[in-house]
């Protein structure tokens, strides 16, 4: 296995699919099925698609396995943005800081890449 204890995308996306897990399950406890799956599935995929990206096979297939962790990094400021305007459901505000530290880092990876001839 991969030694990416100096990957920080790596880590803040393992750390946040961690979060996003116990979040879930708060969700589920209170019965809010439909959005616990929803974000579990966006929140998690961003950390499974930037892993993937790790070992891609070729300069392009890195770029896109970034882009689906950007796309499912917008996802999930949905769900997360739901929840805080609703008045029925919890939130966790770690979670939204979280998300912009790795907004921050996926967005730039995809400039630089982008930019590189």
């Amino acid at each position: 296995m991969i030694n990416f204890e100096n990957n920080p995308l790596i880590q803040k996306t393992v750390n946040f699919s961690l979060d996003i897990i116990k979040f879930c399950e708060l969700l589920e406890e209170k019965k809010k099925f439909v959005i616990a799956k929803q974000l579990l599935r966006s929140g998690t995929s961003i950390g499974s698609n930037s892993f993937e990206a790790q070992n891609p096979q070729s300069k392009s297939d890195f770029i896109h396995k970034i882009k689906i962790a950007s796309k499912e990094l917008e996802e999930t400021k949905y769900w997360l943005y739901l929840c805080k305007h609703s008045k029925s459901y919890p939130f966790d505000e770690k979670l939204a800081q979280q998300i912009i530290e790795i907004g921050k880092i996926i967005y730039k990876i995809l400039s630089t890449s982008l930019n590189k001839n």
